[in-house]
């Protein structure tokens, strides 16, 4: 697909058609037809947390609507700012936030082991982003990061809400506790740097690379914090998520869009790895969870054609394209894909970091020209 065009797309983001409303972020870790799936099951231990979920979700949304009205740009960063501030709190498996405060910044480990996994996940994204990228915290300015554990009963997710990260249990049969995997963790903090810096809109082709930026600074945050290499990484989102009773590897396979899972109850993962898959829908806010396996895939084949640890190179170039300030809040795969050609041309030139992304986009359906 030549890269100035792009006749998959559901929405237009030029002047002269309709635009589509902004759909600030409330993102989920586990997308909407996962859930609708297990709705369906006609065992109530399977069906009722997950109508529970999707009931909870639902109402979220208009809390997180609220919250990004009223987000502004983050200040100066102060002298501290390259150090973490966590404080985490317990809901008590209720629904109210943020609930007890349990621990802070200064506190030795917790009993609590949803406790100790959500401090150290708040504190591995941190790391990533200071010892990576310069990154002072999420916001740029040392934002203090809060997270709430023990949310709901039973909750089947993890979110976050513009203002913190809250997890869920999980049901102990189907999802795990939601503290567990840290590239979940990593995955929902990085739509707090995307609210903080190109704001994508959550809906279409930007909703779907809005959830393709999270999974892959999600997955190049456990690479790091594993000290693996592109040929050593799974390129799984959630791998230590699912349950013993789930056939399949993770939520979604950046690697191999499409076989993360294929069980009798969740279903099969409906990721496309290229354009010719590409799937329009009025679901989850026109498929934002399905078609970011298109560029997900793109980036694990620029990272592996690169080699070495993914987020030196292969990173930098989409950290540069997110922080750059010229990535339209529409953005179609398309208006992506060439400023990752342009990021990487300036960053490293023409040689090989240029041609494995041009490569890496053609491969998924769309062609530099």
């Amino acid at each position: 697909m030549d890269l100035n065009t792009d006749p998959s797309n559901d929405r237009t983001s030029k002047a002269t058609g309709p635009t589509v409303p902004d759909h600030p972020v409330f993102c989920t870790i586990i997308p909407p037809h996962i859930l609708d799936n297990l709705a369906q099951s006609d065992d109530p231990a399977r069906h009722e947390p997950a109508r529970r979920t999707l009931e909870h979700d639902h109402a979220r949304r208009t809390r997180r609507r609220e919250v990004a009205a009223r987000t502004t740009a983050p200040g100066e960063p102060g002298a501290d700012a390259d150090k973490p501030t966590r404080t985490i709190y317990d809901a008590g498996h209720q629904e109210n936030l943020p609930g007890t405060k349990v621990h802070s910044e200064s506190d030795g480990p917790s009993r609590d082991a949803s406790v100790n996994r959500a401090h150290a996940g708040l504190g591995a994204t941190f790391d990533f982003y200071l010892k990576t990228y310069h990154r002072k915290s999420i916001d740029g300015a040392g934002l203090a990061l809060d997270a709430t554990v023990h949310y709901g009963q039973k909750y089947d997710n993890a979110f976050w809400d513009g203002e913190r990260m809250v997890f869920g249990d999980g049901d102990n049969d189907l999802f795990k506790d939601f503290t567990i995997p840290v590239d979940v963790i990593g995955h929902e903090l990085t739509h707090g740097v995307t609210q903080y810096t190109a704001n994508l809109d959550y809906h279409g082709q930007s909703g779907a690379l809005n959830e393709s930026v999270s999974d892959v600074f999600g997955s190049l945050i456990k690479q790091y914090a594993l000290g693996q290499t592109a040929d050593q990484a799974d390129w799984l989102i959630g791998a230590d998520l699912l349950g013993p009773n789930v056939t399949g590897k993770a939520l979604r396979s950046m690697k191999a869009p499409g076989t993360a899972y294929d069980d009798d109850v969740l279903g099969k993962d409906p990721q496309p790895a290229t354009m010719k898959g590409y799937v329009k829908t009025m679901d989850d806010n026109g498929g934002v969870h399905i078609n970011s396996g298109i560029p997900n895939h793109a980036f694990y084949l620029f990272a592996s054609k690169l080699g070495g640890k993914a987020w030196e190179r292969a990173g930098q170039v989409w950290y540069d394209v997110l922080t750059g300030g010229e990535l339209p809040k529409a953005a179609t795969f398309a208006d992506f894909a060439k400023l990752t050609i342009k990021a990487a041309q300036a960053r490293f030139g023409t040689g090989d970091e240029h041609e494995a992304v041009v490569k890496a986009w053609s491969q998924v359906g769309l062609s530099a020209k």
